[in-house]
């Protein structure tokens, strides 16, 4: 019956073609077809039949083969790929994480902003040394700043705080059984204070109810307002920290017109100089938006001045249509490059690498031990102090 139903088509097909062919093609379409056949007849790697174009060896991606990929010239690069997270038998944490954010009504950046690494960061702690991370936003879905890279919604009259969402945030984190959660908010601008009150709050109560519990605050520039930044850097954090995005040539272009670049480093640096050690400073950096290598560099320069002790790197990848687009894509060996001389600079902890994002592993081994030993020393310091002197 197949065969027949195919002799029958192959007729038809075959006219249906001779008709199509004898008319003329657009004068771009026979430039186009020029430039394949110039190209398929100088081939010299026996890709030029179909036999040769599958038995052909592909060669492994180099910095050196591959260079500065640019958005829209060529396909989506190898080593941007995301892990699918898995089901409820092979990541619990994961499925509930996702189970009590439903429940209490919470928003997290990890699904607003729609980042990649949502299933490796809400399942990690099913590793013998990965601690589950989960960032959780506050004050809402709604940002009263427009930058040009980010997805989260934005209005100018956002909805009024939630006064229960402390204590609704500390149940859901209770209910989650991470390790290491990481509280980042929308900019209120609408607010007389930033919302650093209620941040405050929220991180007062999660820790009242999980005293254990390593936290951090990836929290706005509060309009360089530095009591405000002294409201959130005195309440029990681990870190404290504020993102710089990118480097300064690019930043008007890139975030809202009130965030600027010396701006987020005073806050940083005003951050640093209050905790006065008892906690980490961090930020981040994004590839990809147009940035050169001196301006990198420079940029790492600038945060280890301000005292910044930890910071991340990765590949900027356009969220929406309406969203700034890519201008490269930086190859892993450059991340390796920036992470080697994060280090040499003085950071205590880089996470670098093409899809890595600001709250990436927070949790991650290194980082966490860190935290605690750091937590230790300012317990054995303050010991001390209380020692009566003989």
């Amino acid at each position: 019956m197949l065969r027949r139903t195919i002799r029958s088509l192959c007729p038809a097909a075959s006219a249906g073609a001779a008709a199509t062919s004898s008319q003329p093609l657009s004068p771009e379409k026979a430039a186009f077809l020029e430039q394949f056949r110039a190209k398929v007849a100088n081939d010299t790697e026996g890709k030029d039949s179909l036999d040769g174009f599958v038995e052909s060896v592909e060669t492994p991606i180099s910095a050196a083969s591959v260079g500065p990929i640019q958005r829209g010239s060529e396909p989506l690069p190898k080593w941007l790929k995301l892990k699918i997270p898995k089901g409820i038998s092979r990541q619990p944490k994961y499925n509930r994480i996702l189970s009590s954010m439903k429940e209490k009504k919470l928003s997290t950046v990890c699904q607003e902003a729609k980042c990649p690494n949502i299933g490796e960061c809400w399942g990690g702690g099913d590793g013998d040394h990965e601690a589950a991370t989960a960032t959780i936003m506050l004050m809402g879905a709604h940002c009263t700043r427009g930058c040009r890279f980010c997805s989260v919604l934005t209005s100018r009259t956002p909805p009024p705080l939630d006064p229960l969402e402390p204590e609704k945030t500390a149940d859901a984190i209770a209910d989650m059984g991470v390790d290491y959660i990481v509280m980042t908010m929308v900019d209120r601008d609408d607010l007389a204070d930033g919302g650093a009150e209620h941040v405050k709050r929220c991180i007062e109560k999660v820790k009242e109810k999980n005293p254990t519990m390593l936290l951090e605050a990836l929290v706005g520039d509060f309009k360089g307002n530095t009591s405000l930044v002294e409201v959130v850097a005195s309440s029990p954090l681990n870190v404290y920290a504020h993102n710089i995005e990118c480097v300064e040539r690019i930043t008007p272009n890139v975030r809202d017109r009130r965030a600027t670049y010396r701006q987020s480093l005073g806050v940083l640096e005003h951050a640093a100089k209050f905790s006065q050690g008892r906690m980490l400073t961090k930020s981040s950096i994004m590839l990809g938006l147009g940035e050169e290598v001196a301006e990198v560099r420079q940029t790492l320069r600038d945060l280890r001045s301000a005292g910044v002790s930890a910071v991340t790197l990765g590949q900027y990848l356009q969220p929406s249509r309406t969203r700034l687009k890519v201008s490269r894509y930086a190859h892993p060996d450059e991340f390796a490059m920036w992470e080697r001389e994060a280090l040499d600079m003085g950071f205590v902890y880089c996470a670098s690498g093409p899809m890595v994002r600001s709250s990436y592993r927070a949790g991650e081994y290194y980082l966490t031990n860190y935290i605690k030993k750091q937590q230790q020393e300012q317990q054995q310091k303050q010991a001390n102090k209380e020692e009566p002197q003989h």
